[in-house]
């Protein structure tokens, strides 16, 4: 315990010098985020965070970590792979196809590793084993929830906030069955996003950029996969709910409205509550806080090696009251969508 303190005493304070110094020479490192009709900031502000709080993490993890480094090496070289398309992309570097590219090369690398979802629970009576579907299914999970944190990121503090409240699941996750690579990834990621929040609580002086947010993702999608060896599947959709959720509404819509389900918009959740609190950001970013965390609290309620049928039709029973308050509050402020 005393170790990983430290290890995340450390890393919360080079997260904030590297953070800095990025932020102070931005514009020098060509890392500036220009505003554009979707966005909520009206003038440039410098982005690429994570290059500072993930650089952090692997300068002090080794000192702290070595072990886990070589015993799972696949791990750690896909999530370099991801920060380093992430970086790219924060540099405007990387085509989506190319981030499409990556992200499914690196889950297929965790797979070495042994983090693949092999089976999903019993619902209704049915025991659900992908066998050879394995590896396409923790391909497609993956690269899912990956781009649905990098689709949460659309206000001050908001994507960091709700991976800090997912992160710290997974931690209680980690230590209540004493799994060191789940405590290890999710306190020093905490503790290198309580440093970055400094800069990018509202108003933000900084952004993360996809070197963060891919990062995180990808982070938090293999933890959510090391954690179904303690936790039901369904507890996972809860844990993260709020990007989840979001990202299938969102996505659903434009296919109903006959639009690409991967075109650009401002329906998120994120968007249209902050109309509703008359775009006051830090006000929508604590609400869906909040929110994120009573799911995840819910998320802890569930048993391992129950039927799971009824939990799953709770989870799709909240996407189709999701879908409807954001399809009313949209029509209330003439959104188009």
């Amino acid at each position: 315990m005393m170790t990983s303190l430290l290890a995340c005493g450390l890393i919360f304070i080079l997260s904030l010098g590297l953070i800095f110094m990025i932020r102070n020479n931005a514009v020098s490192l060509g890392l500036i985020d220009s505003p554009n009709e979707r966005s909520t900031h009206k003038k440039d502000i410098a982005r690429g965070a994570g290059i500072g709080f993930f650089l952090a993490v692997i300068i002090i993890f080794p000192f702290f970590y070595l072990e886990l480094l070589e015993t799972n090496f696949w791990t750690f070289l896909a999530i370099l792979m991801i920060f380093i398309i992430g970086t790219l992309d924060d540099h405007r570097d990387a085509s989506p196809n190319m981030k499409f590219f990556v992200i499914i090369l690196a889950t297929t690398l965790l797979y070495f590793d042994n983090i693949v979802i092999r089976d999903l629970g019993t619902f209704f009576g049915f025991e659900l084993s992908l066998g050879w579907f394995a590896l396409p299914f923790t391909i497609f999970a993956v690269v899912g929830f990956t781009n649905a944190l990098n689709l949460i990121d659309g206000l001050d503090g908001l994507a960091a906030g709700m991976s800090i409240i997912i992160l710290t699941a997974f931690l209680v996750v980690g230590v209540m069955h004493d799994d060191l690579m789940m405590v290890a990834l999710s306190s020093t990621f905490i503790a290198t996003l309580v440093a970055f929040l400094v800069f990018n609580w509202h108003p933000a002086s900084i952004f993360m950029g996809d070197s963060g947010s891919l990062t995180l993702g990808f982070v938090i999608s293999l933890l959510a996969i090391k954690s179904l060896a303690y936790i039901p599947t369904v507890s996972i959709l809860f844990i993260a709910a709020i990007p989840i959720l979001d990202t299938v509404v969102v996505m659903s819509r434009r296919k109903i409205n006959g639009k690409s389900m991967f075109s650009a918009d401002a329906c998120h959740i994120h968007h249209v509550l902050k109309g509703f609190f008359a775009e006051d950001t830090a006000k929508t970013v604590l609400f869906l806080l909040v929110f994120q965390s009573i799911y995840t609290l819910t998320g802890f309620q569930f048993r391992q090696h129950e039927d799971e049928g009824s939990l799953l039709l709770i989870f799709i029973f909240n996407i189709i009251l999701f879908y409807m308050f954001l399809a009313a509050m949209i029509r209330r402020q003439k959104r188009k969508c």
